[in-house]
């Protein structure tokens, strides 16, 4: 097994803290930034920040879904949320920084990937199905706080 690790970044013109809050609430603007790919979300505890707890289906493909069952972190390191998967390696990064004209928001999605033929077809095929899949969510969180900056 390797891990697999994929990551992306978009500037927002929002200031960080601004956008750090927009991630941070899952109850109300996270189910609005969630691309297509992600059913059945369901926050099951918290939902802001630290000790958040939520639920959905991912769907890679069309044949294939991943349950995700997460809990939300707020590591020390700045303005961060990290979403780990309770019953898998899954742990996707938010990172929030300062850049010029707003923010810069990097997400890491990683995980332990299979062995052997599995683990080569994974590692070939599911990196861009989520650059895709986290691409668009990063473009509609984007889309969704220049339509409501406050």
């Amino acid at each position: 097994m390797s891990e697999i690790s994929v990551v992306l970044e978009r500037d927002v013109v929002a200031p960080p803290d601004v956008t750090f809050d927009a991630l941070a609430d899952y109850t109300i603007m996270r189910p609005k930034v969630l691309p297509e790919q992600f059913t059945g979300y369901q926050v099951t505890a918290g939902g802001t920040g630290e000790g958040t707890r939520i639920t959905y289906d991912l769907h890679a493909t069309k044949k294939r879904t991943r349950h995700v069952e997460a809990v939300v972190t707020e590591p020390p390191a700045g303005q961060q949320l990290l979403e780990s998967d309770t019953g898998s390696t899954l742990r996707v990064l938010w990172d929030v920084a300062a850049a010029p004209g707003g923010s810069k928001v990097t997400v890491q999605v990683s995980w332990q990937g299979a062995g052997g033929v599995k683990g080569f077809f994974e590692r070939t095929f599911a990196p861009g199905g989520i650059r895709r899949i986290y691409g668009a969510k990063l473009d509609n969180l984007q889309q969704q706080i220049a339509a409501d900056p406050a």
